[in-house]
């Protein structure tokens, strides 16, 4: 960069590829420490570079944006959040779980008490900042007004109002990947997962393979948001029922109530659960994860939509797989290694009800060591016609459901008769 610049940085940039010169300052992180102040923060912020101790930025892809901000002037070079007042609503934990380093490997246990833990650490001018958000809030669904309307749902003033409103606890979080344990958790070498984390994102952060000394990265992926039905601490108490979906994101339907697949009535559908557990002694926990498309992203799903519907013989359960794996190469990567973390954090220790077919998910939760009870499968009349290929496929590929498992081909021999 030219010395003449007139945005008021340095006329030269400060490569982070290596360690800088004096490490004094910098503040190391033990995962799976049981003392916070051991296990130290994480900082990933830009406003002093010599102080991140973490490969990455906050904010996931949003990190992205705050660049645009910078760059037209709409946001200050160097600014640091004002964290006045914005402390959770609710406490979670600490749990056990926290401090077992194969229990937690993709989001950080104290990312919601950072401002208080860390007092210290910023007021000696560290810029560090929360990863997790806790608050309060209301969730309006028509299709709770219509389990109203039913009777299948009955307002009692305090989980579900007249209004068909629900009261929730929300909690976000970001994605903190301890590096080591993520490669454990995926049986590769911690090198090769770094080196294909470099090279799959066009060498975007240099440090994955120059700085083996940070353990610790913040991916620019979405995270996950956590609805709680309920009283947050009884998620850990395994004497009080627990129902809880959780729901990999699907935009087309989750919002705009697109009828090919059977997200939205699904997630309503546990919802539902949520609530009725929550009215009758226990729990509800919604976790909504960012995995478009399988993760594979919308503009992949769409294409595979077309090759869908335009192949010989048109949509069918025995090609709904293979359609996926030719567009994109594979069929699914939403990798549920790491989806059982968020459920540690929250000290969930059993699930009575798990509202999901899938058994990827289910596989990955009790490998993890949290017991399950019954598994919940959508009700037959929730699933759009449209969508009844997609469950044949489910089904047929080894997904739950009650009774005994539906082969192809006897899916395809009663196809169009219902399920």
């Amino acid at each position: 960069m030219s010395a003449d610049d007139t945005s008021g940085r340095p006329g030269h940039i400060r490569l982070t590829s290596h360690p800088p010169a004096s490490d004094a300052e910098l503040l190391s992180i033990q995962w799976g420490a049981p003392d916070p102040l051991t296990r130290g923060p994480v900082i990933g912020t830009v406003t002093n570079r010599l102080r991140r101790n973490v490969i990455g930025s906050h904010s996931g892809a949003y990190g992205i944006y705050r660049a645009l901000a910078v760059a037209a002037n709409a946001l200050p070079r160097g600014h640091r959040a004002d964290l006045t007042d914005t402390r959770p609503t609710d406490r979670v934990g600490p749990y056990p779980q926290w401090f077992d380093p194969e229990r937690i490997v993709s989001l950080d246990p104290f990312g919601a008490d950072v401002a208080e833990i860390y007092a210290e650490q910023i007021a000696a001018g560290f810029d560090i900042r929360p990863t997790i958000a806790i608050t309060q809030a209301h969730i309006d669904l028509p299709e709770l007004r219509e389990a109203i309307a039913a009777g299948r749902l009955v307002p009692d003033g305090r989980f579900l109002l007249d209004s068909g409103s629900a009261r929730v606890t929300k909690i976000a979080l970001e994605p903190v990947w301890w590096l080591p344990g993520v490669a454990q958790r995926f049986g590769v070498v911690e090198s090769d997962l770094r080196r294909a984390l470099f090279e799959e994102t066009g060498g975007m952060f240099p440090e994955l393979v120059t700085r083996s000394d940070l353990e610790v990265f913040l991916p620019p992926i979405g995270g996950q948001t956590a609805y709680i039905f309920g009283e947050p601490a009884d998620l850990a108490d395994t004497g009080k029922p627990l129902s809880c979906r959780v729901h990999d994101e699907c935009n087309g339907s989750d919002v705009f109530g697109s009828d090919i697949c059977t997200c939205r009535p699904y997630l309503t559908h546990g919802i539902e659960e949520c609530i009725r557990s929550a009215q009758g002694g226990g729990v509800g926990l919604i976790v909504y994860c960012r995995k478009e498309g399988r993760a594979l992203g919308e503009v992949t799903k769409f294409l595979v939509y077309n090759a869908r519907k335009r192949q010989a013989g048109g949509d069918t359960a025995d090609n709904y797989f293979l359609r996926t794996e030719c567009v994109a190469g594979v069929q699914d990567m939403r990798f549920q290694e790491l989806m059982p973390d968020v459920l540690h954090w929250l000290g969930v220790r059993r699930i009575h009800r798990l509202v999901s077919m899938s058994n990827l998910k289910y596989d990955a939760i009790t490998s993890s060591g949290i017991e399950v009870g019954e598994r919940v499968q959508i009700p037959d009349e929730l699933v759009p016609a449209d969508a009844r290929v997609e469950i044949e496929a489910k089904m047929a590929a080894g997904y739950y459901t009650e009774g005994e498992r539906l082969d192809l081909d006897t899916l395809s021999a009663i196809k169009g008769r219902g399920l």
